[in-house]
């Protein structure tokens, strides 16, 4: 993490050598540290002030053969002077630790684009492994980009050498030298990452010391090494930017410190019952570290067991919640219902991935929407909240407590492994902008008079909280249909009749308790909305904003409220005369805008484990309007 001050906003305009946004990607073997050396480039450049996002593409096996191209990590940082939504479409710097690395990523490269290898890696070993027969550093075939290869291995050992390391241990400084070229090679600051390396080895001072010496010998290598040709310094100017505290956060981060502020404004302690899966682990452990703020974690057995304590907890009377990705949503399915019948308060988050069953554990996807709106047995609504960005996760985390805890209903929070993994600057907000939403429990039954009714519903359509052991106020809970207004077990047709149609009046009415869905860019009307939800906010906009510039008539409107969708969406679809949906999945929410407002929306789907590149969007809307 990394957090910036600014005192007053910054109004300097880059100078003509400054460009206005940069894109490097970092990628090697897993086990050569490239998220590591990603997360500390990300702290650099935010404490100098640039907007940035991060995309980590990481393997899915947790060891893969060394020097293959399964085994190859990734990540990306798009960082600017000017306002920054995705981690970028080409990289404009490639770093690439193996020939595996440069063989899988450097066809994203833009032309011209620099490539730095390091040659201490392309022996005939690695590059049979890649599948190159011959070596593309000398056979021509990178012609069309700048190429900086050197014997990064070699001067790495060298760099190390008084330290008195094993050979193996002193090549894992590599990416810390790496990394010291890179912020030579774009202006940064060593202090915060030296002080950074100082801490992360306290233990062990002897490797503190030598990867701060690889460090400064990369950054040494880039001020001293007079080489001709593509390496050049480069500065990148502050992003302009309202004063106070910022910070980079990940999804994960967010979501967390937003599920902890949301119990705070309900007035709760929060309970947390969660079981470990790709991407959705990061949220237990941030919550762990968060006992001071009312927060209980348990990592239960499995997934079933993770969701049933939650809902115990609620039914207790605290903030219930659990979180997990695509298969363990699967298997919490049924006790999502029991908190549907039960009208309790839950609060689940699905950190979205690859699928179906394992799929791409490390990848992205938007693909459990359909899951999200429709995927529980018997008529079983609930609210559904999608986060865009990172930092949007924080109020949508936030915005999930409220609702839940307002209509005593679980909602479901969908961010995605893109988000969760990604980072990028956060305004820390004051706390007093937020309206508390306290709960109340019901602690006398009809004023001290007559049968307790603890299904007795208000104008809204919802139900009491009542905690257990309150005196008078004993009652009957549980999955099986109940009597209208006692609880008393009741499943004759008429009283069935009756709850299905309360409960999906109950979420129903949500709608008219969120915002009215507003146009993100754009017009309220014209000739093309390009709607979407979820991690394809950033390329949608910026892909929207550059057919502006070209005189398109096109607008951008994005949905936080995926169920129940906003009152006024329908109308909104209607005033334009096509409409296209981007998203990461074969179409799902393109068939639930089709079926709620009989809207010819048009899909442009990617199922690849990859977010969207502007340029795809870009082109989707001029073919729309050609």
């Amino acid at each position: 993490m990394a957090t910036l001050s600014a005192e007053k906003a910054t109004t300097a305009q880059p100078e003509a050598t400054s460009p206005e946004a940069v894109v490097v990607r970092f990628a090697g073997d897993s086990g050569d540290g490239m998220q590591l050396t990603g997360g500390q480039f990300t702290l650099s450049t935010a404490l100098a002030g640039n907007d940035l996002a991060t995309f980590p593409d990481f393997p899915a096996e947790i060891r893969a053969p060394q020097g293959t191209l399964f085994g190859v990590s990734a990540f990306q940082i798009n960082f600017g002077s000017s306002e920054i939504t995705t981690a970028g479409d080409a990289p404009d710097v490639l770093v690439a630790m193996n020939p595996a690395a440069l063989k899988t990523n450097v066809q994203a490269l833009k032309p011209g684009g620099l490539v730095i290898a390091d040659t201490g890696e392309f022996n005939k070993r690695n590059l049979e492994k890649a599948k190159y027969e011959t070596s593309p550093l000398e056979d021509g075939s990178l012609s069309k980009w700048d190429v900086l290869a050197f014997d990064i291995s070699a001067l790495t050992l060298e760099s190390v050498k008084a330290f008195g390391l094993g050979n193996k241990e002193a090549l894992r400084c590599k990416n810390m030298w790496t990394l010291g070229l890179a912020l030579w090679m774009f202006d940064r600051d060593r202090a915060p990452l030296i002080d950074w390396l100082r801490g992360k080895f306290a233990k062990n001072p002897v490797l503190a010391d030598a990867n701060i010496a690889a460090l400064n010998a990369g950054h040494a290598y880039g001020e001293t090494a007079e080489l001709a040709g593509p390496l050049r310094k480069l500065h990148v100017d502050p992003v302009p930017a309202e004063p106070g505290l910022y910070r980079t956060i990940t999804g994960a981060e967010a979501v967390s410190l937003g599920l902890v502020a949301g119990a705070r404004l309900a007035g709760l302690p929060m309970f947390f019952g969660g079981y470990p899966i790709t991407p959705a682990s990061a949220i237990l452990h941030n919550l762990v570290k968060m006992k001071e703020f009312g927060v209980t974690t348990f990592q239960a057995e499995d997934e079933i067991a993770a969701i049933c304590s939650a809902i115990g907890a609620s039914y207790a009377g605290q903030l219930g919640v659990t979180s997990s990705s695509g298969p363990g949503i699967a298997l919490k399915g049924e006790a999502m219902g029991l908190a549907i019948m039960t009208e309790l308060p839950l609060v689940i988050v699905n950190s979205q991935r690859g699928g179906p069953s394992t799929g791409l554990p490390t990848k992205t996807e938007q693909s459990d929407l359909y899951q999200a709106v429709y995927g529980r047995n018997g008529d079983a609504p609930l609210p559904v909240i999608a986060a865009r960005s990172p930092a949007d996760a924080f109020e949508c985390a936030i915005e999930a407590c409220r609702i839940a805890t307002q209509f005593m209903t679980p909602v479901i929070l969908l961010t995605d492994g893109y988000i969760g993994n990604a980072a990028e600057p956060w305004k820390v907000p004051d706390p007093a902008t937020f309206a508390p939403f306290p709960v109340s429990f019901l602690e006398a039954g009809n004023n001290g008079e007559g049968p307790v009714l603890p299904f007795k519903r208000d104008d809204r359509g919802v139900r009491p909280w009542i905690k257990p052991g309150t005196p008078g106020l004993m009652h009957r809970i549980g999955g099986i249909e109940k009597g209208i207004d006692t609880g008393a077990i009741d499943y004759s047709p008429d009283v069935h009749q009756s709850q299905t149609e309360a409960r999906k009046a109950k979420v129903d009415a949500v709608a008219l308790a969120v915002p009215a869905q507003e146009v993100s860019l754009g017009d309220v009307s014209g000739k093309l909305a390009v709607i979407g939800w979820g991690s394809t906010f950033g390329p949608i906009h910026q892909a929207v904003r550059r057919a502006r510039r070209k005189g398109l008539d096109v607008s951008h409107i994005h949905v936080r409220h995926v169920w129940p969708l906003p009152r006024n969406l329908g109308d909104l679809l209607k005033s334009y005369d096509r409409v296209l949906v981007p998203e990461m999945n074969t179409g799902q929410f393109k068939t639930v805008l089709r079926d709620q407002f009989l809207v010819d929306a048009r899909p442009l789907n990617k199922v690849s484990g990859q977010p969207f590149t502007i340029a795809e969007i870009e082109a989707a809307i001029e073919d729309m309007l050609a």
